[in-house]
């Protein structure tokens, strides 16, 4: 069975809907786990949400092209603590939540604490912003 077969089963068998390009180096070298993960994502099975983090997808509704199964709000949180970064809310949110604020907060924001961060996660223009606390 080729490297191809094998991380598309280990996909569809796996109940996160994050996965990290880390999680497929046993499948094979890098050159053919990077072949493997970029015939995924062009066959709409994957989507690419940053550098060696992809998504699980499904077609859009609206426009039939490859979409992440769940929104970025609920898949970076999780993409994060994969890489082992600690995220908790941003402040506005804390606000709002606490009924502090009746603003809803605007875009994607996570409070990441005192740590430095400078990955990019996003998708189809819609990205993230680290709040530092």
């Amino acid at each position: 069975m080729n490297t191809l077969n094998r991380i598309k089963r280990s996909v569809a068998n796996r109940s996160d809907d994050v996965l990290l390009r880390s999680e497929f180096d046993q499948f094979g070298s890098a050159a053919q786990v990077g072949r493997a993960l970029r015939e995924l994502v062009l066959d709409g099975t994957l989507v690419r949400l940053g550098l060696g983090v992809y998504a699980k997808a499904k077609p859009s509704v609206l426009t039939g092209k490859p979409i992440p199964v769940r929104p970025l709000e609920v898949l970076a949180p999780e993409a994060l603590n994969k890489l082992g970064v600690t995220v908790m809310a941003s402040r506005l949110t804390e606000a709002y939540n606490a009924g502090r604020s009746t603003q809803v907060p605007a875009g994607i924001v996570f409070n990441v604490g005192r740590r430095r961060i400078a990955r990019k996660l996003g998708f189809n223009g819609k990205a993230i912003q680290y709040e530092h606390a």
